[in-house]
């Protein structure tokens, strides 16, 4: 049986050229170029039978080869003969040192699941509230019972939605794009089913004067920006 990596053992070794994993596709994002403006292009976080997370970008003229990869999110793919980089500073996705660039020469194959593993770290708000600077720098995954809402669609060009969670304590999130009209139509869907538990994956922490605020730009550049994925749980009445 031909030997795969771990996520975990990934170095920065150039004596090494024919890295081969096994990892699910565990989200995808689209991106542009803010220096030359093309795209888009697209980073994947993969993620290990152990629920090690690293990155994977596939840009420099080779999307054409990994067309239709994009819409595999949730599937196990074998990647063999792929780049190794250290991961820039600021906020990444992964608390990985290293993330992985596809080349012309890189290998995509979807294959039958290793595991059913949903790897999300659920973070409960009271963590969040106390979450240091260096820890502000990877999303979160968090749910909570939504206690109030604040819809802003009077600007198309800037929709927002603040809504509000709690556990044992309570926290303020911003929806903004997209994601806002998302929000919106799913909460309408749960309409009359009692409360509702909205789950939060992937979400960036900001401190926001005394509060946490939540806002879908998962990355410090303004060209950039990472999905968000709301889903809602019925409690029932």
């Amino acid at each position: 049986m031909t030997h795969c990596n771990r996520l975990s053992e990934v170095s920065y070794n150039n004596e090494i050229t024919s890295w081969r994993f096994r990892v699910k596709i565990h989200k995808i994002y689209p991106f542009y170029s803010y220096v030359t403006g093309s795209g888009p292009h697209w980073t994947y976080i993969l993620a290990d039978e152990d629920g090690t997370k690293m990155e994977m970008t596939i840009c420099g003229g080779y999307e054409d080869r990994f067309r239709g990869l994009e819409k595999q999110e949730g599937k196990w793919v074998e990647i063999f003969r792929v780049d190794v980089h250290r991961a820039y500073p600021g906020f990444q996705a992964t608390k990985s040192r290293f993330t992985l660039n596809a080349t012309r020469y890189t290998q995509v194959h979807i294959i039958d699941p290793l595991n059913n593993r949903l790897y999300m770290d659920f973070k409960n708000i009271c963590e969040i509230s106390h979450m240091n600077h260096r820890d502000r720098n990877y999303p979160v995954d968090t749910m909570g019972v939504v206690f109030n809402t604040e819809s802003h669609f009077d600007d198309p060009a800037r929709p927002k939605m603040v809504f509000y969670i709690r556990d044992n304590i309570r926290i303020k999130c911003v929806a903004t794009g997209d994601h806002a009209y998302a929000f919106r139509d799913g909460l309408e869907n749960m309409g009359g089913r009692g409360q509702v538990i909205v789950v939060l994956k992937m979400w960036r922490v900001w401190s926001f004067f005394s509060s946490i605020r939540f806002c879908r730009r998962l990355r410090s550049s303004d060209s950039l920006y990472y999905a968000v994925t709301l889903m809602f749980i019925d409690m029932g009445r």
